[in-house]
C-alpha cells in the first residue's frame, strides 16, 4: 500500500493544527492585555502620596476596574519631586493611548512634573492633593492657610545615611491626623503600613505645572488636616479646574472613604476626553 498520500495528510492536518493553535493564542494575548481589550477608555494611572501606599487605592480601583477602565496604580517612590516624577514618566511612556493621571496628596505634585510632553495625557485629577506652580513647594502650599496640623503628629525622624531623613506619621496620632472618617481597625492598618517620605522631598520646588496646558479636576474633603481645604480650593481656582468637588466631612484620604465619589470625578475627566 502507497502511504505517501497518508504522510502528506498528517503534515496538512499538523500545519492546520499548528496555524490555529497560533490563532487561538493571540487572541487569548489581546484578551488579557487590558490596552488592547479596552481601546475605548483611557488608562487610569493613580500615584498615591506620602504616608500611603498604592494599596489606598483599592476602593477606587473596585468601582473603575469593574466598568472596564485599564488601571495602574503606581509605587510612588517618595524620595523627591524630581526623582519620584521622572520615575511616573517612565511608567507612562510604556503606556499605549490616553491616560488620565490621578495624584492623592504629594502625588499630585508628582503628576503636576510628570507629564513632559506626553501627548497621551489627557487630564489631571488631583484627588486631595497638591497642584504646585513653578518654585512652590508642598510644606509651603500645606502652611499658607491655617487648618493644617501635619508637623506636630510627625514621628522623629529617620535619618539616612545620605544624610537625608524620612519622615513618618506617630501611629497614635495617624487615625485623628490623617484618616478621621475611616474606622480605626483600618486606619491602624494604614498607620502600621504606611510609607515615608523624606524631609527633602516636602521642600522641593516644583517646576512648570503640567495643569497649566492640561485640563484639571479636583476633589477633596473638608475636613482636611494635611492639606487646608482652603488651600485645595485656591489650587483647584489657579488651575481652572473643570470640576471640583468637596466631599463634606471628608479626611485627607477621601479615596479610601469615599472612592464611590473619587471614581466619579475619574470618570468625569476620562469621559471628557
Amino acid at each position: 500500500m502507497n502511504k505517501l498520500p497518508l504522510r502528506k495528510g498528517i503534515r496538512l492536518l499538523l500545519i492546520i493544527a499548528l496555524f490555529l493553535g497560533t490563532t487561538i493564542i493571540t487572541s487569548l494575548g489581546a484578551t488579557m492585555n487590558p490596552a488592547s481589550a479596552q481601546d475605548s477608555k483611557p488608562t487610569i494611572v493613580l500615584v498615591h502620596g506620602a504616608f500611603a501606599e498604592s494599596s489606598s487605592w483599592n476602593g477606587v480601583l473596585s468601582e473603575l476596574i469593574p466598568k472596564g477602565y485599564p488601571t495602574v496604580a503606581v509605587a510612588n517612590p517618595l524620595r523627591g519631586v524630581k526623582s519620584d516624577a521622572d520615575y511616573v514618566t517612565s511608567v507612562l511612556k510604556g503606556i499605549e493611548g490616553p491616560i488620565v493621571l490621578v495624584g492623592h496628596s504629594y502625588g499630585g505634585a508628582v503628576i503636576t512634573n510628570a507629564v513632559n510632553d506626553n501627548e497621551n495625557v489627557k487630564a489631571l485629577v488631583y484627588v486631595a492633593g497638591f497642584a504646585p506652580d513653578a518654585g512652590e513647594t508642598a510644606a509651603e502650599l500645606s502652611g499658607r492657610y491655617p487648618g493644617g496640623t501635619l508637623g506636630p503628629t510627625l514621628a522623629p525622624p529617620v535619618e539616612l545615611p545620605d544624610g537625608g531623613k524620612d519622615l513618618y506619621i506617630q501611629q497614635d496620632k495617624f487615625h485623628a491626623q490623617f484618616a478621621a472618617d475611616v474606622p480605626a481597625s483600618d486606619a491602624q492598618l494604614m498607620a502600621s503600613t504606611q510609607r515615608p517620605i523624606t524631609e527633602a522631598a516636602l521642600n522641593e520646588a516644583s517646576g512648570a505645572p503640567a495643569w497649566q496646558s492640561i485640563p484639571s479636576w479636583f476633589i477633596y474633603g473638608d475636613r482636611d488636616l494635611n492639606i487646608p481645604a482652603a488651600a485645595q480650593a485656591f489650587m483647584a481656582e489657579r488651575a481652572s479646574s473643570k470640576e471640583t468637588i468637596v466631599v463634606n466631612g471628608a479626611s485627607h484620604v477621601v479615596m479610601v472613604s469615599h472612592p464611590d465619589a473619587v471614581a466619579e470625578i475619574i470618570e468625569h475627566a476620562a469621559a471628557d476626553n
